[in-house]
């Protein structure tokens, strides 16, 4: 056998510079930091043998400041990894195909260098067009001020960002922060359709540099957007603990993306009977049902430490990929806040954008009030939930739990009781106009105020309460035909299954493909 030729030893010899096995040093401060290189990160994400990369070689635009061979060794990639890859290929088949990319921190803080931009220029263009689900692994510090070999004045011709957002509602989008995660890197994330996050991350439309030199003051990386804070307000999906978790995660949430399982493991449905109390003022916690109706371990709960009176999740049910909304009880009662409704518009645009039928889970009183609460601009955040709920194409199924009242459960339903596919209660379910209560104080004012002993008119509230009870229970609302039918809780599930069977045959599950919006 001939001797291997020269510039196949050289292309190997090249090739072997770009892996972390050549920068041993920066491999080991990222391991003694707690963390994992990019190239393990995106190893541990696809498919083995399955990823082919693109521009492997760039080297950072800088070699009028540095000599090419040391560029060569401290810029592999640009500190842009990127290509295409199978994700859950054991499940999915050809539907697995993705995009991978991932800032490199090793490579100058992992910034945006104007080679990188090429290249990811060139792969979402490559996305775009085969319509590949992409993760992209967004650490990093933003735009990069030291590159000299492409003449620049302000770089706002930079396209990276724009191809990126437009790819709104085309493919889905999952970023992964970990660590710092500052100005163009974060607006990557912004971007994207669900954001994973570890514990440790910052995630912040500006660095400590950018803001002092905004004469902003000084401040320290970790104090600008933790995760405490990014979580609250509803910038970050999911929280975990590390990358690993990160990565496990992902692959669950792309799945959802990549289509129907084979049906998973079914819970006892007979406890849903007994889960919601019977006094209407007894609060609850909505997640175990929620639990209970999926597959089990199918559900991924988003956005739960942001306006926690609503949940959000996706799951399966008999392999299906399905959004949920739900009211939790736990919080404000399960009103409609303006947090609530803008994550629940936006959770619904996700879910029709991409073909993913809803679940809607209501015990609410209806929409918050008071004057605390129209500070937050309510009439136009809970307008929007019900204009969301209007253009949603994809299959909407209500269920009552406890208490649907006013406009806070027609926002829960699409608008009314009627555009759902189908909208049921369970047996001890109540449906009005308002809070029960309420409307009796509201409509028998004059005749309460008549009665001059306290306790003898609170008495007769309860008496009224009773009667209006009765005529709003879920059995008098069927026998109204104001809904299609009142269930045993128990028949939820195979219900939910069977309504979406309907609706899938002749493949009428069909995503809408509009933008979904960033917030």
């Amino acid at each position: 056998m001939s001797d291997e030729r020269p510039a196949l030893a050289e292309l190997r010899g090249r090739r072997a510079r770009t892996e972390d096995s050549a920068r041993p040093d920066a491999v080991a401060k990222r391991h003694s930091a707690g963390g994992r290189t990019a190239r393990e990160n995106v190893a541990d994400l696809v498919d083995d043998g399955s990823f082919v990369e693109y521009g492997r070689f760039v080297t950072a635009a800088q070699e009028q400041r540095h000599d090419v061979e040391d560029l060569i060794a401290t810029t592999p990639a640009d500190g842009l990894i990127g290509g295409t890859a199978r994700i859950n290929g054991a499940v999915f088949g050809d539907a697995s195909a993705c995009a991978v990319l991932s800032y490199d921190y090793m490579v100058l803080a992992g910034t945006q260098g104007m080679r990188g931009h090429r290249k990811s220029d060139r792969l979402i263009a490559l996305i775009e067009r085969m319509g590949l689900p992409t993760v992209f692994f967004a650490e990093g510090g933003g735009g990069r001020p030291g590159d000299t070999d492409i003449p620049v004045v302000s770089a706002l011709d930079v396209e990276s960002f724009a191809l990126w957002a437009r790819l709104s509602g085309r493919v889905p989008r999952i970023a992964i922060v970990a660590g710092r995660c500052f100005a163009g890197n974060a607006v990557i994330a912004g971007c994207s359709d669900l954001i994973v996050a570890t514990a440790n991350s910052n995630l912040g439309m500006a660095g400590p540099a950018m803001i002092a030199g905004g004469g902003l003051g000084t401040y320290r990386a970790e104090d600008i957007g933790p995760i405490e804070v990014q979580s609250a307000n509803g910038v970050v999906d999911v929280v975990v603990s590390d990358e690993a978790e990160a990565v496990a995660v992902t692959k669950q949430l792309i799945g959802y993306f990549q289509g129907t399982t084979s049906p998973g493991a079914t819970s006892d449905q007979s406890m849903l009977r007994d889960v919601v109390p019977e006094r209407e003022r007894a609060a609850y916690d909505v997640r175990p049902i929620i639990s209970t109706v999926a597959d089990v371990g199918s559900v991924t709960f988003l956005r739960d430490r942001f306006a926690r009176e609503l949940v959000t999740a996706l799951v399966r049910i008999e392999g299906r990929p399905v959004g949920v909304i739900a009211n939790q009880t736990l919080v404000m009662a399960g009103a409609i806040t303006s947090d609530a409704a803008d994550k629940a518009a936006r959770f619904l645009q996700l879910c029709d954008s991409f073909g993913f039928p809803v679940v809607s889970l209501v015990d609410t009183p209806g929409m918050m009030v008071g004057t605390d609460a129209e500070q937050t601009a309510l009439v136009r955040h809970t307008s929007r939930l019900l204009v969301a709920g209007a253009q949603v194409q994809v299959p909407l199924i209500g269920v009552v739990l406890r208490r649907g009242y006013g406009l806070g459960a027609q926002a829960m339903l699409g608008g009314s009781t009627h555009q759902p596919l189908l909208t049921v209660a369970w047996p001890s379910a109540h449906l009005g106009p308002m809070g029960l209560e309420g409307a009796v104080r509201l409509a028998m004012r004059k005749e309460l105020a008549a009665i001059a002993d306290p306790v003898e008119r609170e008495q007769r509230v309860a008496e009224l309460t009773a009667v209006y009870q009765s005529h709003a229970a879920a059995l008098n609302s069927a026998r109204y035909f104001e809904i299609d039918d009142v269930i045993d809780p128990s028949d939820t599930r195979s219900v939910i299954a069977a309504t979406l069977g309907a609706a899938a045959s002749g493949g009428r599950l069909q995503g809408s493909g509009r933008t979904v919006d960033t917030w």
